[in-house]
């Protein structure tokens, strides 16, 4: 499914979109599949199936954590699309991880294999919009969304650039640092909202992890939450793990429904 056609069935129902973060392989690629299927029951709409790097420089421990036991697990590129391909859900995918992976295997190769494994988008936090025309490239050719971060010090001349080069959405990062979850939500948040004038969806990340502050979030004016750290820290207990994630998706996806 593609990430706009998401948004616009969302819109028609009037609902906010919840975009959920997990790890491929941690622990294992069977458990993956079982943590998508618990996220999207719980009422995730767009999940990032990230495919886990030993540098993953825009993650905090949790994540790294995690990249770590998924690498200890034998995760790799030939078996994260294979993983992908194997997800059924009736939800877009979207592939978050750093260029080195993406240039070791050939742009165009990877984003060929995001199409035909079902990814509709990709994430590459380490890779800048003016280093981007390969991908761009790549991503036009084989229809597959390029989504690109904003930050609350990006300046309005570089937002005009990523917004007239992205698609999918807009991944607003809402407080400077890694990704983690916290326990507010950073004032900078509906400061950089009313920044960001685009026609594409505005998704917030970086630091949610409960109903609350997700409808703080779609208050301030997000038209979706992006939710990682919250559940990859329950994915580490191995306590409950798939019950426990389809309760904190669908608390998240209530907070965004919160009028």
């Amino acid at each position: 499914m593609r990430i706009a056609d998401k948004f616009r069935e969302l819109k028609a129902k009037n609902e906010k979109t919840l975009i959920a973060y997990i790890c491929a392989g941690d622990p294992s690629t069977y458990a993956t599949k079982e943590y998508v299927h618990a996220l999207v029951k719980g009422g995730a709409d767009i999940v990032e199936l990230g495919l886990p790097f030993s540098d993953p420089v825009a993650d905090g421990p949790t994540i790294q954590a995690a990249s770590d036991r998924a690498l200890e697990g034998g995760m790799n590129t030939d078996m994260y699309f294979e993983l992908a391909a194997s997800i059924k859900e009736q939800v877009p995918l979207v592939c978050m991880t750093y260029y080195n992976l993406i240039f070791r295997r050939g742009v165009d190769k990877f984003i060929q294999d995001c199409a035909a494994s079902g990814i509709t988008g990709i994430i590459v936090p380490d890779l800048p919009i003016e280093e981007a025309d390969d991908i761009l490239k790549a991503c036009k050719a084989h229809d597959v969304d390029i989504i690109f971060m904003v930050t609350p010090v990006t300046d309005r001349n570089r937002m005009q650039k990523i917004f007239s080069k992205g698609s999918g959405f807009i991944y607003i990062v809402s407080r400077l640092g890694v990704t983690g979850a916290r326990a507010d939500v950073a004032k900078s948040t509906k400061e950089i909202l009313e920044k960001v004038n685009t026609t594409l969806p505005r998704a917030v990340g970086f630091g949610i992890s409960n109903g609350k502050q997700a409808a703080e979030v779609i208050a301030a004016g997000a038209d979706a939450v992006i939710v990682g750290s919250a559940f990859v820290n329950i994915i580490a207990s191995q306590n409950n793990v798939e019950e426990r994630l389809e309760k904190l998706a669908r608390e998240l996806k209530d907070g965004c429904s919160a009028q």
